[in-house]
């Protein structure tokens, strides 16, 4: 069994009605229809909500996202309407909610990768492909790819894996001409990514992007970039100077988490029934000092 280790209560908001409680983000519906997304401060791993929380997470994940969604306005436009805070809101929601349009999301989640890791090093040592795309002999844990690739995957529930499908399936879920868009503008927006983290110390191995249709006065649809944007939580991020392939990277993310609950001082079965213990004060600080270092990085800002 996965999924939370103790499901949170929705917070009750006058004109807002709750839509949706994720690993992260909660979601609700304002009067006028429009999205009021709200990023928490908790973490999952191994497919479980965890029951600690690292404070400022979800604020960095909405600030991140914010900034990244003006660097990549040029490419495709965003889902954002407001930051404003809706009245009535709990005063912990500020830095953390944004006010969104309402789209039909696409059924699949649109990953680039630039570098060989994760589940990708799975499925190349198996076949010399990830997502049916043929690789080059000899590359290893963290090698840089050729060229960047669209390895799409299947969103999945609170508690489940996303699952790698090949670009065929994409086509056939949402059309060869959706589809075609959609990895155009994955890769466009990873590349753009790519460039600013280079040149400012990060690597930006992969990420995962959500895309969703917007209605347009005349009728007609256009596609939107959705959720979160390159942050820790997304995205492989590696320090440029520590790189080596070969081995697991050092990451910008909650890595530092996962290695807690894998080692012996976690005292935690991954693959039995009981669900993962509390994390200690030292791991959630360590924790949320990267995701911060990440931010501060990026954007060349000083959390605050």
């Amino acid at each position: 069994m996965t999924g939370f280790v103790e499901k949170p209560e929705p917070v009750q908001v006058p004109g807002l009605v709750h839509v949706h409680t994720g690993k992260v983000r909660d979601l609700y519906r304002n009067e006028a229809g429009d999205l009021v997304m709200v990023a928490s401060d908790r973490v999952s791993a191994y497919d479980w909500v965890l029951p600690t929380e690292i404070p400022d997470k979800g604020r960095v994940l909405t600030q991140l996202s914010l900034w990244w969604f003006d660097q990549l306005a040029d490419l495709v436009p965003g889902h954002v309407l407001s930051t404003e805070l809706p009245p009535g809101a709990p005063a912990d929601w500020a830095g953390r909610t944004v006010v969104c349009r309402s789209l039909r999301m696409v059924p699949v989640e649109c990953v680039a990768r630039g570098y060989l890791t994760g589940s990708g090093l799975a499925e190349y040592r198996q076949s010399r492909t990830v997502c049916g795309l043929a690789l080059p002999e000899g590359l290893v844990d963290g090698s840089e790819l050729p060229a960047p690739i669209f390895t799409p995957a299947t969103k999945a529930e609170v508690g489940e894996h996303d699952e790698n499908v090949p670009y065929e399936e994409v086509a056939r879920r949402v059309g060869a001409d959706t589809a075609a868009e959609l990895r155009q503008l994955t890769l466009a927006v990873y590349s753009r990514g790519r460039d600013i983290a280079r040149e400012r110390g990060i690597i930006l191995a992969d990420t995962k992007f959500e895309f969703g249709w917007a209605v347009e006065g005349d009728g007609g649809e256009r596609l939107m970039l959705a959720d979160e944007v390159l942050t820790p939580d997304s995205s492989r991020f590696w320090p440029v100077d520590r790189w080596e392939p070969g081995r697991s990277q050092p990451s910008f993310d909650k890595q530092i988490v996962r290695d807690w609950l894998t080692s012996p001082a976690a005292g935690w079965d991954r693959g039995g029934e009981v669900p993962p213990p509390e994390l200690p004060a030292e791991v959630v600080e360590r924790t949320r000092a990267r995701y911060i270092e990440a931010y501060e990085l990026l954007t060349g800002t000083r959390w605050s």
